[in-house]
């Protein structure tokens, strides 16, 4: 087995991460008081073939592999892994669009999804359904124009900030055969936002309640067939779990670069603390541990780009353990800044309240376990 980046790999991955370190980092923290990131920046990072990552390259996009795209994910998140995250969640949007869309909706829309004009975000969780995402209560009514949206969907990455909504809503039936997905653009009749939440982290990103309020869009605006969304749905997840994963790993590599380099500098008791063998000892876990988690999540990269039967446990399993690797790590990585960690100056904080939601979002670890235990008594 080969573990070796190619080249055109690492060119990825340096390219990201040269424009994270030039466009975002400076900011990152500016970004999280302001409660907002400059929309001036999706252009740009559009330039770079970023909005369309893995929409093929026949549609416009960059048709990178899975396995690509987490190196772009890993490398901004080194950056902020809030701006990052909110470039997956566009990401897994475009990729639903460009295979399920129609030709006509396609050609209308895409060019701007692709170019980051348009900024997208994902409705599928509601206040009252979140792991059992199935339950979802809002309804779209077909009309002689298309379909009357009521509903609420919550706790929404760009709810009142994006510039369209990839929506999951009840066309049919209870249960996941009744549900479709549609295409909300920002200033329909009818679609309104509640407040801006107050979050412990990812305060970069407006995260909102997204209304439907006897919202109509034309019938153009269904994506794919009448009642496969929620299948839709769930197969943009995989790649997703892979993608906050690669958000986690970034953003804890990043904070362990930072405590090597306070801990040369940092003196106690007459040497510099990384010349004690118990914080060493604790720098070697970490270093293990990550690197762990890197190779476990590239493999599961590479499986469902091969297409792997075992595809959506591995990559279950990856984002389990590599966000809970990734928040073990960038807690110890506060633990040796000491009180300097508890600082918002250091950074550190930041990464540990911003890495926590990564084991709830994308489904909770719990689900993760459960999809894992599921494969594993059905092959028995």
């Amino acid at each position: 087995m080969d573990f070796a980046l190619t080249e055109e790999q690492t060119a990825i991955f340096d390219m990201a991460y040269a424009f994270g370190q030039d466009h975002i980092a400076p900011f990152a923290r500016q970004w999280e008081a302001d409660g907002t990131i400059p929309k001036e920046l999706w252009p740009k990072i559009g330039e770079l073939g970023f909005g369309g990552l893995y929409v093929s390259e026949e549609a416009g996009g960059s048709g990178l592999t899975r396995l690509d795209a987490t190196l772009v994910f890993e490398a901004l998140s080194m950056a902020c892994p809030s701006v990052a995250a909110f470039l997956s969640i566009h990401n897994m949007c475009a990729k639903m669009l460009d295979s399920f869309g129609s030709d006509d909706l396609k050609s209308r829309i895409m060019p701007s999804i692709l170019s980051l004009e348009t900024v997208l975000s994902y409705c599928l969780t509601e206040p009252g359904s979140g792991s059992d995402a199935a339950a979802l209560k809002t309804r779209a009514e077909r009309t002689n124009e298309g379909f009357t949206l009521n509903g609420t969907k919550a706790f929404i990455s760009g709810g009142g900030y994006s510039d369209a909504y990839v929506c999951m809503v009840r066309t049919g039936e209870d249960g996941p055969r009744g549900i479709s997905t549609v295409y909300v653009e920002d200033g329909t009749p009818g679609l309104s936002f509640g407040g801006l939440e107050q979050k412990m982290g990812w305060k970069s990103q407006p995260t909102a309640q997204v209304q439907f309020d006897d919202c109509k869009i034309p019938s153009g605006n269904l994506v794919g067939a009448e009642g496969d969304g929620f299948k839709y749905a769930m197969m943009g997840l995989d790649g997703g779990r892979l993608n906050i994963a690669s958000c986690s790993l970034g953003a804890a590599q990043n904070g362990l670069d930072m405590t090597l380099q306070y801990m040369s500098e940092r003196k106690a008791f007459g040497q510099s603390i990384d010349q004690f063998q118990a914080l060493q000892f604790r720098l070697a876990d970490m270093e293990i541990e990550l690197q762990a988690a890197r190779t476990f999540l590239r493999q599961a990269a590479w499986k469902l780009d091969q297409g792997a039967p075992d595809a959506t446990k591995f990559c279950a399993m990856a984002k389990k353990f590599v966000t809970e690797t990734g928040s073990k790590v960038v807690d110890q990585c506060l633990q040796l800044h000491g009180g300097y960690g508890y600082l918002a100056d250091y950074g550190i904080e930041k990464l540990v309240r911003d890495l926590r939601v990564h084991q709830i979002l994308e489904g909770t670890n719990e689900i993760m376990r459960v999809i894992v235990a599921r494969q594993m008594l059905s092959n028995r």
